[in-house]
């Protein structure tokens, strides 16, 4: 940060901020409020290394601290810098580009189908302990949802057969508290055992729910005693206290189908796929003891308010999500689990009467990508709209972070 007081920081800050509208660029960001009071947090609160990075990541990304390359139009001369991404998964920045190929990739993969939408819920008694044991408690959810969909699919009164799923974990609410989810997107049919069959749902009907629920709780329920047992989960004062409230709750699933089809789905979910938290448009306004942004009200009617915090509960929030080194929050199962997906996903589109070879995303560049998506051309001249921009040379990093808000577009180097 820099020498000067926080005063003159912020107003640096403020007057930096593009001042755009929020379809084109936020006139907030994420980064923002990492930049004006992060230090002042990391100083008045034990964070954990892992945290450290992610702030010092989103907080640097796109700016000089990172180094970039300039471009010039070739027609009037026009130069322009590119600053690099910091590429953390956590940053609200970095992952558009990620994000759209990978929904490339599940849409290529879509059956013709009837899809449905499964979210298991963990109790918010669970919070605390989630929270302090994210690794394991993350990971049982996933282990515990994934087995409870597949022995109901494997079940000869259901479905009796090998299921296809995605599951991607959620660990927010709209106010950035915690509220740990998991979203499975589901086919609605099963590859017979013999593979010479595809068992199909009712278009209306995946399973009972509330007999997903109830097995889904007991194997949720029974991990944790084993891992707790086995020391792998920390509970200080022991499970017992909590047992009688696990088991008495009524476990949130929701299973329905997609009524605007599964691509509808896909795109829902890819708003988080690749995000944590909260994207930069929510955010309404900045200052030096507030932070104000958008969020749904899903109680009242799924309105739009907002809601104003503290920068440090804003960042304390923000933190809470930030997900172990290394863990997969985005997950397949079943034909079409990366194990299995070679042999049984083209024969399940066999049975299904589609001959055509299973179709592969195009090979795009960032370019190309970004004019599909925002009908934007990079590689044009901003300035007199006839030339091309071309590479000139790079800008090597530059050791200490800046605080000056340099935005430039995401570099085609390191998008």
């Amino acid at each position: 940060m820099s020498s000067d007081g926080p005063a003159t920081q912020f107003a640096a800050v403020r007057a930096a901020a593009p001042r755009v509208t929020p379809a084109r660029r936020p006139r907030w960001e994420v980064a923002d409020v990492f930049r004006l009071h992060g230090e002042a947090y990391r100083r008045t609160h034990p964070m954990p290394p892992l945290h450290r990075q992610v702030m010092s990541a989103i907080e640097r990304c796109r700016t000089a601290a990172l180094g970039g390359h300039v471009e010039r139009c070739d027609d009037c001369g026009f130069e322009r810098i590119a600053y690099n991404s910091c590429r953390n998964r956590h940053c609200p920045k970095c992952q558009t580009m990620a994000k759209a190929r990978w929904l490339e990739a599940r849409n290529a993969e879509l059956l013709p189908v009837h899809y449905f939408h499964v979210v298991f819920t963990l109790p918010h008694e669970l919070n605390p302990l989630a929270l302090a044991n994210k690794q394991r408690i993350y990971g049982l959810l996933f282990r515990a949802a994934a087995e409870t969909l597949k022995d109901f699919g494997r079940d000869p009164k259901h479905l009796g057969g090998t299921m296809g799923f995605t599951a991607i974990l959620h660990t927010w609410d709209q106010q950035l508290r915690s509220h740990v989810h998991l979203h499975c997107v589901v086919p609605g049919g099963a590859l017979s055992a013999d593979r010479t069959r595809w068992n199909s749902t009712r278009d209306d009907f995946l399973f009972p729910v509330t007999a997903l629920s109830q097995v889904f709780r007991g194997k949720f329920i029974d991990g944790l005693k084993k891992g707790v047992a086995q020391g792998e989960v920390a509970c200080p004062g022991g499970l017992r206290p909590l047992l009688p409230k696990l088991y008495a709750h009524n476990w949130v699933l929701y299973c329905k189908r997609p009524f605007a089809g599964p691509k509808k789905v896909l795109d829902y979910l890819g708003r988080y796929t690749h995000r944590v938290a909260i994207s930069n448009h929510r955010i309404v306004d900045v200052d030096e003891s507030r932070v104000t942004f958008r969020y749904r009200d899903r109680t009242h009617g799924n309105v739009s308010k907002l809601a104003t915090v503290s920068p440090d509960d804003f960042i304390r929030r923000f933190m809470l999500h930030v997900l172990p080194k290394g863990f997969k929050r985005i997950r397949h199962y079943g034909f079409l689990a990366s194990s299995a997906k070679a042999s049984q996903l083209p024969r399940c589109r066999e049975l299904l009467g589609l001959t055509a070879p299973l179709p592969q995303p195009d090979d795009k560049t960032t370019e190309e990508l970004v004019a599909e998506l925002t009908g934007r051309d990079l590689t044009t001249c901003p300035r007199c709209t006839r030339g091309t921009m071309h590479f000139v040379c790079e800008l090597p990093d530059r050791p200490t972070p800046c605080l000056a808000v340099n935005r430039g577009p995401p570099s085609r180097t390191r998008s």
